[in-house]
């Protein structure tokens, strides 16, 4: 069986996938890839792939996504297969890519916490009991990144590429997760993924939004399992 690689999105480590590494790693080798401190999308790439096994299986959310993608598009012979989360195929829309600079302003004045309320807000995760918690992890992991950090990851998503080409000549089982609640990158933008994709299966969890491996760990973990053994 491959190896599964995780790669964290946005101001994330491997806490968003905390559910899914103890689960599958009963019955295969895992590991968490680090997006490190560059700031753009292929940057981070080069960076994984120097740790990447021969072959393996990729997961990604958000912006692990992204870069999920460009490994894919970089080194296809290395993926067998492939899941994303919460991610989008297209590059930043100039309206979106503008508000990140006011973000990383607000950052580098003092106010990481405010800027990432901004970044991924609470409209963007399901609503119910798991939201606080939920909020806290995302607050936690981003105060361990840095202010830094937020500034790198933000600049690669304002300057992520366009990856749809990439997705058409994908020929390897694909998994496209999203959560219903997600405002951050709707099921629209997945729809249009899944439909790129040769080989893709799309799951939508009514009860998430952009973080749906700690609003709905054990869909998730169910999803990976499913996906792993077609």
């Amino acid at each position: 069986m491959e190896p599964v690689v995780f790669i964290p999105g946005f101001m994330s480590d491997a806490r968003v996938f905390r559910n899914q590494l103890e689960t599958l790693s009963f019955h295969r080798s895992v590991q968490v890839a680090s997006l490190d401190g560059v700031d753009s999308v292929r940057e981070m790439a080069t960076h994984v792939l120097n740790s990447l096994p021969e072959r393996c299986a990729l997961v990604g959310h958000s912006l692990g996504g992204m870069v999920a993608m460009e490994l894919a598009r970089r080194a296809p012979e290395r993926v067998a297969r492939l899941a994303l989360i919460a991610t989008d195929a297209l590059s930043e829309l100039p309206n979106v890519a503008a508000t990140r600079d006011m973000m990383i302003a607000r950052a580098r004045a003092g106010r990481l916490d405010h800027a990432m309320a901004e970044a991924v807000p609470s409209a963007a995760l399901a609503p119910g009991a798991r939201r606080a918690a939920v909020i806290d992890t995302i607050l936690d992991m981003a105060a361990r990144a840095g202010v830094d950090r937020f500034q790198a990851q933000s600049r690669a998503l304002q300057r992520r590429p366009d990856q749809q080409g990439t997705l058409r000549r994908l020929m390897v089982p694909t998994l496209v997760i999203c959560g219903a609640h997600d405002r951050l990158f709707p099921p629209r933008r997945h729809e249009i993924m899944a439909g790129l994709l040769p080989q893709a299966r799309m799951v939508l969890l009514e009860e998430a939004g952009h973080i749906p491996m700690l609003e709905q760990p054990e869909q998730m973990a169910e999803c990976l399992n499913q996906w792993l053994a077609t």
